[in-house]
Parts: C-alpha cells; sequence; structure tokens
C-alpha cells in the first residue's frame, strides 16, 4: 500500500467522522408486529423502550419478556451491522486484525 502521511491523517479523520455519526445515530428494534421497539443509538445504549399496552398479559410474563429481548437483539444486531458497513468502507473491504477496528 502506498499511502502518504497525509493520506492516513485523512483517512483518521474520515474514520473519526464517521465514528461521531454512527455514535450518534438511532437503531430501532421491534418484536410481536411492533409489539415491542427498543431504540439504541450507535453506542449500543438503549434509549427508549416502548410496549404497546395489548402486550402485557399478567398471566404470560414470559412472553413480554420473549418480546422485550427480541426487540433488544434486533436492534443490537442494526447497530452491529451498520458499524460493520461502516468498517467495510473505511477499509475497502479488507479484514483488520482484532482490537483494530471499533
Amino acid at each position: 500500500m502506498g499511502f502518504n502521511m497525509r493520506d492516513l491523517q485523512k483517512m483518521q479523520a474520515r474514520m473519526i467522522k464517521m465514528q461521531e455519526d454512527l455514535q450518534n445515530s438511532t437503531f430501532e428494534g421491534a418484536s410481536g408486529g411492533g409489539a415491542v421497539t427498543i431504540t439504541m443509538n450507535g453506542k449500543y445504549e438503549v434509549t427508549a423502550i416502548k410496549i404497546d399496552p395489548e402486550a402485557v398479559d399478567p398471566e404470560d410474563i414470559s412472553m413480554l419478556e420473549d418480546l422485550v429481548l427480541t426487540a433488544f437483539q434486533d436492534a443490537f444486531g442494526k447497530v452491529n451491522e451498520a458499524q460493520q458497513k461502516m468498517m467495510a468502507a473505511m477499509t475497502g473491504g479488507m479484514k483488520l486484525p482484532p482490537g483494530l477496528g471499533f
């Protein structure tokens, strides 16, 4: 690879900007046809949880727990996918060794 210092600095600045954009983005995971939604930012922090009252059955709390877990996993997966796409865009699809990514 024929990178000079200026190219590396530009790449680093671009990566920092993309990281900031990702961290400031929001991702929504849902389950039960939207009965439970979880909003998460690009830092994997849950910022909101919405539960449709119809999804709450006092006789079946385990179903609600499963819906929350599934919505969380959906949101987490979307953040992870966005992060992987960003890294692929930055590296041209080249795999980085562990510890050099996000």
